[in-house]
């Protein structure tokens, strides 16, 4: 009769969690925000931490419009772990998000809607459907956000169509008045001929444009009363231009003092051409002139210093000769066609000669009657047309095209022009403000560094902000003109009821402007300054909406409880130091004499696994709500951590797989510590320090390490050194090192042995470590890791913890260095291994017998350990043979290592699997080696 092989499964002290393999993330991830939101866990921490040192980061505002795109989840991912993380760090970190809600988008988004019924309805009614719209996206985008994982003040967020905000907007507005930075004149602005509107330079981007390119001969027939070479010369003075639509603008042709000018016949007795020297040849070229001749050579001085005039080519009237510093010689022809109505440069001057701003241009881009010859015609159509006019005349030289980097609307992405119009500014020269602004930028700490010459060198060339709109949804400008030579009424005047407007506009919002009559504002018996008239009218435009959230630093961190001004820190896309980052601080600089922030975070845009900017026509678009119903948002959350923001952030299907793998093998490396520690009890079973096994020991010195430098990394803001410290130590020095060694003490020693209760102490510790450190990244595993541990914390969640601090207790550099030693052999010893069981020479590794040869220092390191080699090796036996005298051992990795691998001798016990020589010695369990017979007893 044959005896029944015992089972021992039931002794050994095999792992038990709740806490799942599979993550199902997607769903898990909703209870957890119900356990945040019900148990008000946001507020906890930031009170948790109350009137310790704070830090503020202030939100950039998203654009109410529209779902959140992948950019957006990167921005709040990153914004979450940095007040997380602070707020782990021991600072009281308030996240208050925000919203920009006004602004062109929008209105065009409601004319839509609306249709034909626009016609119908009131600009307040307007403005009610605008607000609408606007609330609808802020709903949609701060659900959405807060599916990410972000905790902040989501049910008291600051909305830049709010009362209160507005009227701070409209206090901020007032206050640059008052300090003189306000003004208004006709001035060449970027426009959009689509949306009709003035834009700023934060709302226009470049982009590849095809455009004529010409060269135009503008008639000089007193050439001989300066250059006497020139009598009776058939001269004329050559310009080049990529905009031949602004010539029927052309007031003035600018040279460069100091340049010299040659005089160039083409052919002998025909027509003389004037340019700048150095550039004669390469024009001629141009020209397809084989054959010219230098008569005459000056200064641009000597043909600009007079009154003479070059003829238009078009029209019956004169192009000045007017000397500018600008005037490169790199380009054209060193004679630059000049119109004061298009061009910042051309404006300035013509100020300087007095000359009109001439725009014949009106808001939808079409010629008026000040362009005869072009009436009607929109400017890019009429190009062909100007040409063929200059054809007819005989100004045209050379006719081709050009693709460039022009200026497009940052909105509709239509190519603009430059449109002088009545426009409101603010002054970048009054009181200094460009200089003072560019001293602030050097007192800020840009991350990373470029940022800073990044917007140094917009600063240094930005012309005077347009912050004027001709749009109906905004913040309306307070202003009043005469109703009848529409001269503005100074804002001293206007200033005298200015607490009377905030206080209603704080109540009813802005839309009070377009009710309230111009004499309700004023004071009693106010007359036009200039012509006597009592009788006045309202500005109609609005603010540019990047001095909505230019202000936001005002509005925000003056006015709520709990923060504070500057911000520490704002954090935002690098397209942001010519948009929010540049006018806040210019509004800062102009009202408060410094910077809002102290220091500036950028990242990079969003773009696809091969670098390519994302586009629903390439197909390439990653929604970050589809990426959270397959995968979870937490698989987001480590991507933004993985990739390194500060250049531009690729994501795929490939890499987002590639994430979910990291995840699983992080996850499961944490599962692994809370399965093994089901059975202890911490208040009771802790092992002290003295008593820790040294493997324990030299774990919990790489802990240390790992946390010194992830929490430095936290502090620097390098977070995918984060993901990569706490990815390599999960992967590398618990699962392929320390728990793979453990797991025979964990499973097979007696359940209250004090190596097991060794073990489990060190796995309680690193579990709470590991997750706290992992908790601003991955936050919701780290929540459920928490709520799973088997005994009790100290707080109610990972959030009400700090991180982990280094204990000291645990650094032991000299056990570290014969550890690392050891790790040294062990990867040889490995590898020799896996060559065996390719081999087929062994199955599992417990069947081998590791014979080792050494010299010098291995040997002595190897007879410290010989007792515990094959616990490190993970084999059933290890053997140190003796090296003959004098021998030299060079055929391993190691100088002074050889290894043997060979069968182990004895038996395989039926619990551990070790092979012994003492197993069947025991005859009651004769299949048993004789530690586990002493681990079942």
């Amino acid at each position: 009769m044959n005896q029944e092989k015992p089972d021992y499964r039931d002794t050994l002290c095999l792992p038990k969690t709740s806490f799942p393999m599979k993550a199902d993330l997607a769903k898990k991830e909703l209870e957890i925000l119900n356990f945040w939101n019900e148990k008000q866990i946001y507020k906890k921490m930031t009170e948790k931490n109350s009137g310790r040192d704070s830090f503020i980061l202030h939100d950039g505002p998203p654009y109410a419009n529209g779902n959140i795109h992948i950019g957006h989840a990167l921005n709040k991912i990153l914004k979450d772990i940095i007040v997380k993380s602070k707020n782990m760090l021991g600072f009281e970190s308030r996240f208050i998000p925000g919203w920009d809600c006004h602004g062109l988008p929008i209105e065009l988004q409601v004319d839509k809607a609306l249709a034909n019924k626009k016609r119908g309805i009131s600009k307040i009614e307007f403005r009610k459907e605008c607000r609408e719209y606007a609330r609808k996206y802020v709903n949609i985008q701060s659900d959405e956000f807060r599916r990410l994982g972000v905790l902040g003040e989501w049910e008291n967020p600051y909305l830049t169509m709010s009362p209160v905000y507005e009227a701070g907007i409209v206090g901020e507005f007032l206050k640059m008045a008052e300090k003189g930075y306000v003004y208004r004149r006709k001035k060449p602005v970027y426009w959009c001929i689509h949306c009709e509107t003035a834009l700023a330079e934060a709302e226009v981007e470049y982009d590849e444009h095809s455009s004529p390119s010409i060269y135009v001969a503008f008639p000089y027939l007193e050439a001989g009363k300066s250059i006497p070479e020139l009598k009776n010369k058939n001269t004329s003075i050559v310009i080049w231009t990529t905009t031949p639509w602004t010539i029927p603008a052309n007031l003035a042709i600018a040279l460069h003092p100091d340049l010299e000018y040659s005089a160039v016949e083409t052919e002998k007795g025909g027509r003389v051409i004037i340019l700048a020297k150095e550039l004669i040849e390469r024009v001629m070229k141009e020209l397809s002139a084989e054959k010219y001749e230098i008569i005459a050579s000056f200064s641009g001085k000597k043909l600009a210093g007079t009154e003479e005039h070059a003829k238009h080519p078009i029209y019956e009237r004169d192009s000045k000769l007017v000397l500018a510093g600008y005037v490169s010689k790199e380009d054209g022809t060193g004679c630059v066609h000049t119109a004061p109505g298009h061009g910042e440069d051309d404006y300035k001057t013509g100020r300087a000669y007095n000359l009109e701003i001439l725009s014949p241009v009106d808001s939808r881009g079409r010629f008026t009657q000040e362009a005869p010859f072009f009436e009607g015609e929109n400017v890019f159509k009429a190009n062909q047309k100007v040409i063929e006019k200059l054809k007819e005349t005989g100004a045209l030289l050379k006719e081709s095209s050009i693709t460039h980097s022009y200026p497009h609307c940052w909105r509709c992405k239509k190519p603009v022009i430059f449109r002088a119009t009545e426009q409101w500014f603010i002054s970048v020269e009054k009181e200094n403000l460009r200089e003072k602004s560019l001293r602030e930028i050097e007192k800020v700490n840009w991350i990373p560094p470029w940022g800073r010459n990044r917007i140094e060198g917009m600063m240094k060339s930005r012309p005077d902000w347009c912050i004027s709109r001709q749009r109906a949804w905004g913040v309306p400008i307070i202003a009043i003109y005469c109703a009848k030579c529409e001269t503005p009424v100074p804002f001293s005047t206007i200033l005298k009821s200015k607490e009377k407007l905030l206080s209603k506009f704080a109540k009813n919002g802005t839309d009070a402007w377009f009710e309230l009559q111009p004499e309700e504002i004023l004071p009693v018996n106010t007359i036009c300054q200039k012509c006597g008239n009592p009788a006045f009218k309202k500005e109609e435009d609005i603010l540019d909406v990047w001095f909505d959230s230019g202000v936001s630093h005002a509005v925000v961190l003056e006015n709520t409880p709990g923060l504070r001004w500057p911000a520490d820190l704002y954090l935002e896309g690098s397209d942001q130091h010519r948009g929010w980052f540049h006018t806040s601080l210019l509004h800062s600089t102009a009202t408060r004499g410094s910077a809002p922030y102290t220091s500036v975070l950028t990242h990079g845009f969003t773009v696809d696994g091969n670098g390519k900017k994302m586009s629903k026509s390439l197909g390439n678009v990653i929604a970050p709500q589809e990426v959270i119903k397959k995968h979870g948002a937490e698989i987001l959350r480590l991507w933004v951590s993985a990739e390194d923001y500060r250049d531009d952030v690729r994501i795929s299907d490939e890499i987002i797989v590639r994430l979910v793998e990291a995840y699983r093998k992080i996850r499961n490396t944490l599962r692994f510590l809370i399965a093994n520690i089901y059975d202890f009890d911490v208040e009771k079973e802790y092992v002290k320090k003295d008593n820790l096994l040294e493997i324990d020991r030299f774990i919990l010195h790489r802990l240390q390490e790992l946390t010194e430098t992830v929490t430095k990394a936290y502090t620097n803001y390098l977070f995918h050194e984060v993901y990569h410290l706490v990815y390599n130590f999960c992967v590398v020095d618990l699962s392929s090192f320390y728990l793979d060694i453990l797991k025979d003490r964990m499973y097979t020693f007696r359940n209250n042995s004090l190596e097991r209760k060794s073990g489990q102490t060190v796995f309680s510790i690193i579990l709470e470590a590991i997750t706290k450190l992992i908790a601003p990244v991955l936050s919701f595993t780290a929540e459920e890791i928490w709520q799973s541990i088997p005994y009790k914390k100290g707080a109610e969640s990972v959030f009400l913890a700090n991180l982990p601090e280094v204990d000291k207790k645990y650094i032991d550099t000299e056990l570290a260095k014969r550890w690392n030693k050891l790790l040294d052999i062990r990867k040889v010893v490995l590898k020799g291994l896996e060559i065996k069981r390719k081999e087929q020479f062994i199955g599992s590794a417990l069947e081998a017998c590791v014979e080792i040869e050494a010299t010098g220092d291995i040997k002595d390191i190897l007879a410290q350990y010989a007792d515990y080699l094959p616990t490190i090796f993970i084999v059933s036996e290890t053997k140190l043979t003796p090296v003959a005298e004098n021998e030299s051992l060079k055929d391993e990795s190691i100088p002074g290592l050889k290894i043997k691998i060979t069968r182990a001798s004895g038996r395989k016990c039926e619990r551990c699997w070790n092979y012994k020589t003492d197993v069947g010695k025991n005859p009651e369990h004769p299949s048993l080696c004789s530690r586990c017979v002493e681990a079942i007893s």
